[in-house]
């Protein structure tokens, strides 16, 4: 009567800010502060996490994104953001990453396909 796999699959993150910015697969770490009487306390790292205006060649205007220092690093390895965001796996690029990939590709979709009708 019901069908056994659900129609939509829900995709859950456990830290769930990572995946309005860039964080490069950096997530909240969990441990224990230890002194010397050996008395265990829970606390936690955040990532290293940068307001950034990064200037997207394919869109014509700034970005302003929540990026981790590695991934500041990695968009500067690559040359500039749009390379970054299509040479770099879905996994680390979270759900912000993908919606600015479907956007860099779509207006490159967009230019090369006006290229074509001025060429022809």
């Amino acid at each position: 009567m019901f069908p056994s796999i659900p129609l939509f699959a829900v995709v859950s993150a456990p830290f769930k800010r990572s995946q309005m910015g860039l964080f490069q697969g950096k997530m909240k770490q969990y441990g224990n502060n230890v002194p010397n009487s050996k008395h265990k306390t829970r606390r936690t790292w955040l990532p290293n996490v940068h307001n950034q205006r990064l200037y997207s060649d394919a869109l014509q205007q700034f970005i302003r994104l929540k990026v981790t220092a590695r991934a500041l690093k990695t968009i500067k390895k690559y040359g500039n953001i749009d390379k970054y965001l299509l040479n770099t796996k879905p996994e680390l690029l979270g759900w912000e990453g993908m919606r600015l990939r479907v956007l860099v590709r779509e207006k490159q979709r967009e230019v090369v396909g006006e290229v074509a009708k001025v060429a022809s």
